[in-house]
């Protein structure tokens, strides 16, 4: 039972860092306001990246 509510969380964490990789720009744009877009997009996307693999390893050693 246990296992499969942490595949299935795993799987929605992964899900979002990988939304944040991809939707980086435009999230940016949207939250921050300020003027080096460039910067906070690539720290957006290291982030997202990072998220993604910590929901990619809950799925490998919960399966």
């Amino acid at each position: 039972m246990w296992n499969t509510v942490l595949l299935i969380l795993g799987a929605l964490i992964t899900m979002g860092g990988v939304v944040l990789v991809y939707d980086a720009r435009s999230l940016t744009a949207r939250v921050f306001g300020f003027g080096d877009q460039n910067e906070a997009t690539l720290g957006m996307k290291m982030i997202g990246f990072a998220i993604s693999i910590i929901g990619a390893l809950m799925i490998y050693f919960f399966k």
